[in-house]
């Protein structure tokens, strides 16, 4: 059973910056992409960043020069850099893992950080 544990989430103020982090286990399979998605009530859950195996991203324009994506293969993790953070930014945020194995692809999901910007 693939488990993604988040941790980083909080309360901060506007201008400030958040370090969030997930690592994943349990998979069979290679982990071929990680990322972050962000979602508030009433919202559908929309793509924050991600990143592949081979270190390629893609950020959603809202975050662009204010957030960077990294990972560790050998540890599975990912990481999302956040700074200049804007109310805007408060959501629930969720990390998701990508496995691979003869063409078909698994997703899994994290439980979920909270990030709060208010001052």
């Amino acid at each position: 059973q693939v488990q993604l544990v988040e941790s980083g989430g909080g309360l901060v103020q506007p201008g400030g910056s958040l370090r969030l982090s997930c690592a994943s286990s349990g998979s069979r399979f290679s982990i071929i992409n990680m990322g972050w998605y962000r979602q508030t009530q009433g919202n559908q859950r929309e793509l924050v960043a991600e990143i592949s195996r081979l270190g390629d991203t893609n950020y959603a324009d809202f975050v662009k020069d204010r957030f960077i994506i990294s990972g560790d293969n050998t540890k599975d993790s990912v990481y999302l850099q956040m700074t200049s953070l804007k109310p805007e930014d408060t959501a629930v945020y969720y990390c998701k893992a990508r496995d691979a194995w003869l063409g078909v692809f698994n997703d899994y999901w994290g439980q979920g950080t909270q990030v709060t910007v208010s001052s």
